[in-house]
């Protein structure tokens, strides 16, 4: 019988995403963005942080899509930074399939468990 396997994160395109998120500074940033759009000076005092750290984590936000940063109207040399709702839909959709994988997997196990219990019984 082959066996399904879950698809590795790595596989899946979401492994930037997952390594992102890792990091207590830029998930604190990704939870801040929840609110609003923030600038990156706004996140940095937020956050107790130098500008330059801030902004090496925020480099690591937009790469990995979960962000996206605007110019300000009224200055383009301010930007604004916000979340992309698509990045997080997209690691839904991931996590709903590895959901769905071991719920299959746990099923399968009870049904055997149950069948071997049976086959036991029987004897």
């Amino acid at each position: 019988m082959k066996r399904a396997r879950a698809r590795p994160a790595a596989r899946s395109g979401h492994h930037e995403t997952f390594a992102a998120l890792s990091d207590p500074v830029r998930l604190a940033v990704v939870e801040r963005l929840r609110e609003r759009p923030h600038r990156a000076g706004e996140l940095a005092e937020a956050l107790a942080m130098t500008a330059p750290a801030l902004s090496r984590h925020l480099k690591v936000l937009r790469k990995s899509g979960l962000i996206v940063d605007d110019a300000v109207e009224e200055d383009a040399r301010v930007r604004l930074y916000r979340l992309r709702p698509e990045a997080f839909a997209n690691l839904r959709d991931w996590l709903s399939e590895v959901q769905s994988f071991w719920e299959d997997q746990l099923a399968s196990l009870q049904a055997h468990a149950q069948a071997t219990t049976t086959d036991k019984q029987r004897r």
